[in-house]
């Protein structure tokens, strides 16, 4: 069994692909009873959002505990972007720590793994794909808890799970859409699913709704295996189990978007004997925190350069002050869609840059079914400059309050606060504009996964 003299926990950190708080304890008609248990026996952070939507820059600010503009990853790892050559992640400092540091299948902050600091790169890492399924990769895990030396040497395992990861129908075809529909995988009956509130209900959406759950199913079974081993092997006691995910689900008017359901995710602490079970934190909380916040909890000091601030004194019922906002962005995916924003408890600012759809839908989405469902509506109209919602009265941001007359005051409020932290933090966009590099260049513009000017795609 694996102990320390200082007394500080094994952290064992699982992270799923792209879906947000799509699981039981945030409400949604789906069964996780494996996930849900981390929840009732430990903690859930109600209000806990990614920095951008989509993988490599959510990613990035949770290892750094900086925003993308700043950390240098504004858009795709297997696209050419990567993190600063001097940019310091959450494994470099628990090498630093003292701790052994394991990497469980994905990780997508770089094409080389092992660029974010990990000393042990386990199994078949791959970037983003689902050629290493859950299973496997709770495998893995399994067997390496079984096999932890007792050498006072505390472990941190970070656990990717490549679900739920939409894949091309047919390699390199966005034409042939991106589907949850993959072997290995039961599905939901599309009549039984319950609709996503902020898009229509229409057959195509119901039936990625319908495999999404199953992927769900898989990342659910794989979570219980890991912890059914932490048990087995005595370490769940002395191990901080945290759950999380990079960013909201991979649907459109989601993914790709501020709009809250891009931006949502889930955060689940687990620490026997530290954390009250069944406790509930409604604050607005960033993915920036997250880095801060977990050296704090194992008695590390917080470093000093990071755009976040530590939230454990919510967990050890010590003095918090809570955030009034939190900042979001968007740059690069599949295109230059540059957006900076603004969420506070009740009101969501957007400011977008250039000629944009009314909503942007990601290329693995465009064509996918609920993609072909909503995309001319979506792409049927120019973006307005400003959005402003009222999260109380239209929670799924549908009415846009930017020109409303009795709005003017708070527009030009939240305005002012994106502004000022853009510039705060040297954000490039203010030039209006954020060319790539030679390599992104060739990745990004050559990619036949990238859709044309004209709506084609190969």
């Amino acid at each position: 069994m694996a102990s320390n003299e200082s007394d500080r926990p094994n952290v064992v950190m699982i992270h799923p692909h792209n879906l947000g708080q799509h699981v039981g304890c945030y409400g949604w008609d789906v069964e996780t009873p494996n996930v849900d248990a981390i929840a009732d026996e430990g903690v859930r952070f109600e209000n806990y959002f990614c920095t951008a939507s989509h993988c490599s820059p959510a990613r990035g600010s949770l290892w750094t505990g900086r925003y993308p503009h700043n950390n240098g990853l504004i858009g795709l790892a297997h696209l050419g972007w990567e993190l600063h050559e001097d940019e310091r992640t959450l494994v470099m400092d628990l090498n630093d720590a003292g701790y052994s540091t394991h990497l469980f299948g994905l990780q997508h902050i770089s094409s080389d793994p092992e660029r974010a600091g990990f000393q042990h790169v386990n199994g078949s890492v791959h970037e983003f794909s689902v050629d290493e399924p859950a299973d496997e990769v709770a495998e893995s895990v399994e067997s390496f808890l079984h096999d932890v030396d007792d050498d006072d040497r505390p472990f941190f395992a970070s656990v990717g799970f490549s679900e739920v990861h939409r894949e091309p129908l047919v390699e390199r075809c966005l034409d042939c859409g991106w589907t949850f529909d993959l072997p290995g995988y039961d599905s939901a009956d599309p009549e039984d699913v319950t609709p996503l509130p902020y898009l229509p209900d229409r057959p195509g959406v119901r039936e990625d709704l319908a495999h999404f759950q199953g992927m769900i199913d898989a990342i659910d079974e794989a979570v219980g295996r890991v912890d059914d081993a932490l048990a087995a092997t005595g370490l769940e006691d002395e191990t901080l189990l945290i759950f999380t995910t990079d960013h909201g689900i991979g649907f459109p008017r989601s993914m790709g978007t501020c709009y809250d359901p891009g931006v949502e995710t889930a955060l689940l602490m687990r620490w026997p004997d530290r954390f009250e079970p069944g406790t509930v934190h409604e604050e607005l909380l960033s993915a920036v925190d997250f880095r801060p916040t977990v050296l704090e909890l194992l008695g590390e000091n917080p470093p000093s350069d990071v755009d976040g601030r530590s939230f454990e004194p919510l967990l050890t019922d010590g003095a918090y002050e809570p955030r009034e906002r939190i900042f979001l962005e968007f740059t690069w995916h599949s295109k230059y869609n540059p957006m900076r924003a603004v969420r506070t408890e009740r009101y969501k600012y957007v400011r977008n840059f250039g000629d944009l759809p009314k909503v942007y839908i990601p290329a693995p989405l465009f064509s996918s079914a609920a993609g072909e469902e909503v995309r001319a509506e979506f792409y049927g109209s120019q973006r307005q400059r400003e959005e402003l919602y009222d999260l109380e009265a239209d929670p799924h941001e549908q009415e846009n309050l930017a020109e409303d007359p009795s709005c003017t005051e708070r527009l030009a409020s939240l305005r002012t606060a994106v502004d000022e932290w853009m510039k705060d933090t040297d954000d490039r966009l203010l030039e209006r504009k954020w060319p790539p590099s030679e390599i992104q260049e060739e990745r990004v513009w050559k990619s036949p996964w990238i859709p044309r000017h004209d709506g084609r795609h190969c």
